[in-house]
């Protein structure tokens, strides 16, 4: 018979773990420490086309509280639908398209970017103006794919995989435009689980 060591399992199969919360030290600084940020919350750059907005939201668990020291993570085309190059001709050359942020102690995440175009979709047909996100968090052992989309955008309707996703779910994809004048804000809350969870694809 083989002797168990405390802390271990009889079948010597070792329960699996989370690594982190290191979001803050590793990838999203923000001037805390002494590395530069890898990506940030500001995606605009002076070439970027399209119209400069803010995403804002909460991230939430199933009982609706929030998530803290989490990180949300973007990637966008720009306001052309034009996905970042590393051509020097092009005119977006320095828009990065992509950005990281991580959440506040009420879960708070805010982007400031501009507001993509639509996209080239499967089958030849286009897809609505969107915002791909990822969710790491603590208790993940993979990241969370999603997406964000613009409550005032017609495309909607006939976005092919929005399409794909039950009606009464697909308001968990849609962020709202807040009322006020300047750059548009538009908010979404993404919830891990329990009512009103955000619908999930798998990547």
């Amino acid at each position: 018979m083989t002797e168990v060591k405390p802390g271990e399992r009889p079948d010597g199969i070792t329960p699996s773990q989370t690594v982190g919360p290191f979001f803050a030290y590793a990838l999203t600084p923000t001037g805390r420490y002494a590395i530069a940020d890898l990506a940030g919350d500001d995606l605009v750059t002076d070439d970027a086309a399209g119209t400069r907005i803010r995403i804002v939201g909460r991230l939430l668990d199933g009982d609706g509280l929030p998530v803290s020291d989490a990180m949300i993570e973007i990637w966008q085309a720009d306001g052309e639908g034009r996905y970042p190059g590393h051509d020097p001709a092009l005119s977006n050359a320095r828009f990065k398209g992509f950005g990281r942020c991580e959440t506040g102690r009420d879960g708070a995440f805010s982007f400031r970017t501009v507001k993509p175009a639509g996209v080239p979709g499967p089958n030849g047909g286009d897809q609505a103006p969107h915002v791909n996100a990822g969710v790491f968090a603590r208790g993940l052992l993979r990241r969370l794919f999603t997406r964000i989309y613009f409550e005032d955008e017609a495309a909607n309707a006939d976005d092919p995989i929005l399409a794909l996703v039950p009606a009464e779910r697909r308001a968990t994809l849609i962020a709202r435009r807040e009322p006020g004048s300047g750059e548009p804000v538009y908010r979404l809350e993404i919830r891990l689980q329990g009512e009103d969870e955000t619908v999930f694809f798998e990547a």
